[in-house]
């Protein structure tokens, strides 16, 4: 028997201004008459959503073009500053706070080391509190502006908490820790400010897939190369979650039975191999002289310039060659495991260790992928770097609560309203052309 179609007048409204956002966002500026093949959508249905969107202040000219014999047609786009954004990335050495504008320029940021307090988790949502303070107190904007705030954590996030986000971070010591909850008491905004937690590595894969190296990508793996190693999964041009948005825990996959220690308690993991931490134990099991309170970007730095110094005149150091080139080797085994289970038509290798190992190490990693992998699959993925720089997980961040107002077709919603099962497929919808574009 057929299911009664319950989609309402409301519902094509939203979906309509949805569609229109949508494309005005990643492919305009555009006119009015490009806009109807544009979203299958009818010059009626375009003329009187433009109009709702430009009264509601979402859309503005941007020029005319000329038209074929015609007079010439003015062309839309999304206003920058119909709407505002933090992004929040807790990171492994800082936590970083950006403010962003809706087509995600950056208006102000702030950077609070992690050296003092580490991870506790008073401490994490005190130096968020003070960045988001900081930011808006920089741009002089306006808290009721905000369309929300996307932070960007390490661990798993459960969202089945009437309560919000609650994350399980074991390599932090965070267990069942209700950090949106947290965020909503402690954070100086808004009673309706809406908050997004998710997993620092999806929200790196988040932003390589809209603006950096997996745009175009249906099938991709994003890699996080930072103090461990983490990975995003991207399938059918969306990011896989599993049952519990805990999927591809890819660094806690078991590379050597009864191996080192990982920070997660377990032995043998990949991270205990090929993070940062695990990369400068090595080095300095192997002889390194650092002092104990060296931190590990300083850390990697040193083993850099030891492994490839720039003065002619000094040779460079065997030991930390061949630790560079075991770290590149586990990596490009763990590779070779996303390729034959996920078959990616592209990898990308981004988080801070990444960026800083990856020139050096970016043939090696690929070399070893190869000779682990399958050969048909290896034969057909691409592994580079990722574009976007170390400001890649608050850009990603800043696109969750970006995406929950494009798919309400640019309508703000309360803060404890969730997203409607229609309002999902919308953004799904919306997140798959732009992977096929």
């Amino acid at each position: 028997m057929a299911t009664p179609n319950r989609r309402t007048v409301r519902d094509l409204r939203r979906d309509n201004r949805s569609a229109v956002l949508r494309r005005l966002y990643f492919d305009g500026p555009m006119s009015r008459q490009a806009l109807g093949p544009a979203t299958g959508l009818s010059s009626g249905s375009v003329s009187n959503v433009v109009a709702e969107l430009v009264a509601d202040g979402l859309l503005e000219d941007a020029g005319v073009v000329d038209s074929d014999g015609g007079r010439p047609r003015t062309l839309l786009r999304v206003a920058p500053g119909c709407g505002h954004l933090i992004g929040v990335d807790v990171g492994e050495t800082r936590v970083r706070v950006e403010l962003f504008d809706l087509v995600l320029r950056e208006l102000a940021r702030v950077e609070l080391s992690l050296d003092a307090g580490g991870y506790d988790v008073d401490h994490i949502v005190g130096h968020i509190r003070e960045g988001v303070a900081a930011v808006l107190h920089e741009s002089g904007l306006d808290p009721a502006r905000l369309l929300g705030v996307g932070v960007g954590v390490p661990g798993i996030v459960d969202r089945s908490s009437p309560d919000g986000a609650v994350v399980h971070g074991q390599t932090i010591g965070w267990d069942a820790v209700p950090l949106e909850s947290l965020l909503r008491e402690t954070l100086r905004l808004p009673a309706d400010t809406r908050y997004f937690i998710e997993n620092g590595t999806k929200t790196l894969g988040q932003a390589e897939l809209w603006f950096g190296g997996g745009r175009g990508a249906s099938d991709a793996a994003i890699v996080l190369f930072g103090s461990g190693v983490g990975a995003c999964i991207i399938s059918g041009g969306a990011i896989y979650g599993g049952a519990h948005s805990s999927a591809a825990e890819w660094g806690h996959t078991t590379v050597h039975v009864r191996g080192r220690r990982c920070r997660c308690g377990a032995l043998g993991c990949l991270e205990a191999y090929a993070g940062a931490e695990a990369l400068i134990q090595r080095w300095r099991e192997a002889g390194a002289q650092l002092p104990p309170d060296t931190g590990e970007e300083t850390a990697v730095t040193a083993l850099l310039a030891a492994a490839y110094p720039t003065d002619p005149g000094v040779a460079a150091s065997p030991v930390a060659l061949g630790v560079i080139e075991e770290t590149a080797e586990y990596l490009g085994a763990g590779l070779s495991d996303l390729i034959n289970l996920y078959n990616p038509e592209r990898i990308l290798i981004g988080g801070w260790a990444g960026l800083q190992l990856g020139p050096h190490i970016l043939e090696s990693v690929r070399r070893h992928a190869t000779a682990y992998a399958l050969r048909h699959p290896a034969e057909r993925v691409t592994i580079e770097l990722g574009r976007l720089g170390p400001d890649a997980v608050t850009v990603g961040a800043a696109t969750l609560p970006l995406a929950g107002f494009f798919a309400r077709g640019g309508r703000r919603a309360p803060a404890t309203e969730q997203e409607t099962p229609a309002e999902k497929a919308a953004w799904r919808t919306a997140v798959e052309e732009r992977a096929a574009r």
